[in-house]
């Protein structure tokens, strides 16, 4: 069943939405060569307190911590821990937060120092194929135009789209219908309509589109070790453009400061 939401309800989850995005940005600032992954998941918790809301992954399905953070090429649901970043590495924070009984849900791959030049663009494109998808995303069409526009975009650099894993739809619960997998046939899948809104977010690889879990239960990597890139908003379907709640802007701002 899909949970349809009214103006009002997508202006109270777009406060959840935007704090995400606030969030990802105070622990962009601490991001660096030699920051503990499980440092980076304390300032989220406390940040998200502060602000009168609670962190949405904690405890979601017995998931441990409040971040999802995961490092070159663990595709997402890394748990943080002791681990120590380092120059070179690229890594993906996934955060969720629940406000006023709404939940936001945004990702973001950020660089560790000095990144090679290939996984830099696996970035830049990963990121431009969220808002492919983003402009499919509007009354009238279908689940699988998204999908078409995000997998026939990186897949020309020779990338792997993720397919053990989707995009969903996000309100009262983390995880709603419809399911919004990033590669598919234009015209098919669920239609959209006025009052959804979506968690849209592309897990592109450099290499195979196959993954596999670690023993702990959680973390996804890439079958063959290579990089993968991880970025999501949430959007609300609207006539003509899509609605985007969350945003990037803070976290950008910070990382044109560094």
């Amino acid at each position: 069943m899909i949970h349809y939401k009214s103006d009002e309800e997508i202006e109270i989850q777009r406060e959840s939405s935007l704090l995400v995005g606030k969030t990802l940005a105070e622990v962009a600032k601490h991001i660096k060569p030699g920051v503990k992954t499980k440092e980076l998941d304390k300032i989220a918790e406390e940040f998200i307190l502060d602000h009168g809301a609670k962190p949405g992954f904690k405890g979601y399905g017995g998931f441990p911590a409040t971040l999802c953070i995961s490092v070159n090429d663990e595709v997402v649901h890394g748990i943080p821990g002791e681990r120590e970043l380092k120059d070179g590495d690229i890594v993906s924070i996934d955060c969720g937060t629940i406000l006023n009984g709404f939940y936001g849900d945004s990702a973001y791959t950020f660089e560790v120092g000095e990144v090679d030049e290939e996984v830099k663009k696996l970035l830049e494109r990963t990121k431009q194929s969220l808002y492919r998808g983003i402009e499919m995303a509007v009354s009238g069409k279908r689940v699988g135009d998204i999908g078409y526009a995000i997998q026939n975009y990186v897949e020309q650099f020779g990338y792997g789209v993720v397919r053990d894993l989707v995009g969903h739809g996000v309100g009262r619960n983390l995880h709603e219908k419809p399911e919004v997998p990033n590669y598919g046939r234009r015209g098919t899948g669920v239609k959209l309509k006025k009052g959804m809104v979506l968690a849209i977010e592309p897990m592109i690889n450099m290499g195979r589109k196959e993954v596999v879990q670690d023993p702990d239960g959680w973390t996804i990597r890439t079958i063959d070790g290579k990089p993968s890139a991880h970025f999501e908003h949430d959007v609300a379907i609207r006539e003509g453009k899509a609605d985007i709640l969350s945003t990037f802007e803070y976290i950008e701002e910070v990382l044109n400061k560094k």
